[in-house]
């Protein structure tokens, strides 16, 4: 009998499970009675577990619209969007809710941090939201802080962190729940090169921290960095609402 190894193993299974599937995806905005912008055109993409995908083009090519329709925060005009098999066009708002805040971590450039809350509380606030009790809470706050290299910070609010501590604190915040895919728009887009840098490493260790291939994180990400090429084993190049190009 083959003995597979891991490599192959992994292999395997990422060939089999794609996480973010659209299929002839449209996403088309009325300006006025005679006036249409086309934000998507026929976007058809595949994202499989594991992988760290970026996106890049230029302001207007429709990078943040087809997150917003990934993650659910936008409904397309038409087309399919599913994620982990999961036809989104079948949920009701309330189980989109639920779907954002159970298996989607969303990361952006402003951070969204809460100026009053220690680290450790932002992260904790979301358990809290998600109903978790207070032992797996305060661990899994407090794993996610280590996780991001914040632990001797977690009494510190943001406005006595820098930026990319900010950065990585919001990181550790999506991760509160454990979710299976991170969605990042522009997340190193305030940040200086060598800043930008430790971000992208992060989302690469975040991704292997996991040993068991069929429990990572996936991440997608929206960005005009050029470092990102990088670090992403996919970049996606998107102009005028479609998929222009690309390459690992």
């Amino acid at each position: 009998m083959e003995v597979k190894t891991m490599s192959q193993a992994m292999d395997e299974l990422q060939e089999q499970e794609v996480v973010i599937e659209t299929h002839d995806l449209w996403r088309t905005y009325r300006l006025g009675p005679h006036q249409e912008v086309h934000a998507l055109r026929g976007i058809n993409l595949q994202v499989r577990r594991g992988e760290f995908v970026c996106m890049k083009g230029r302001s207007g090519s429709g990078k943040t619209t087809l997150l917003n329709c990934i993650g659910g925060l936008d409904r397309p005009t038409r087309g399919i969007v599913k994620v982990f098999n999961q036809d989104l066009s079948q949920l009701s708002e309330r189980q989109l809710t639920h779907f954002r805040r159970m298996q989607v971590g969303y990361i952006f450039q402003s951070f969204g941090l809460s100026a009053t809350y220690s680290a450790f509380e932002n992260v904790e606030l979301m358990l809290r939201i998600s109903g978790a009790g207070f032992k797996e809470r305060r661990e899994r706050a407090l794993y996610c802080l280590e996780l991001v290299g914040l632990t001797r910070w977690r009494n510190h609010r943001p406005n006595e962190m820098s930026g990319g501590q900010q950065q990585r604190l919001a990181i550790a915040r999506a991760l509160a729940n454990q979710p299976q895919l991170l969605l990042a728009d522009e997340p190193t887009g305030k940040l200086d090169t060598a800043t930008a840098r430790d971000i992208l490493a992060l989302f690469k260790r975040i991704i292997s921290a996991e040993s068991d291939p069929s429990k990572r994180v996936t991440v997608l990400m929206a960005a005009h960095d050029p470092l990102v090429d990088e670090y992403a084993e996919r970049v996606l190049r998107l102009k005028d609402g479609q998929i222009e190009s690309a390459h690992s």
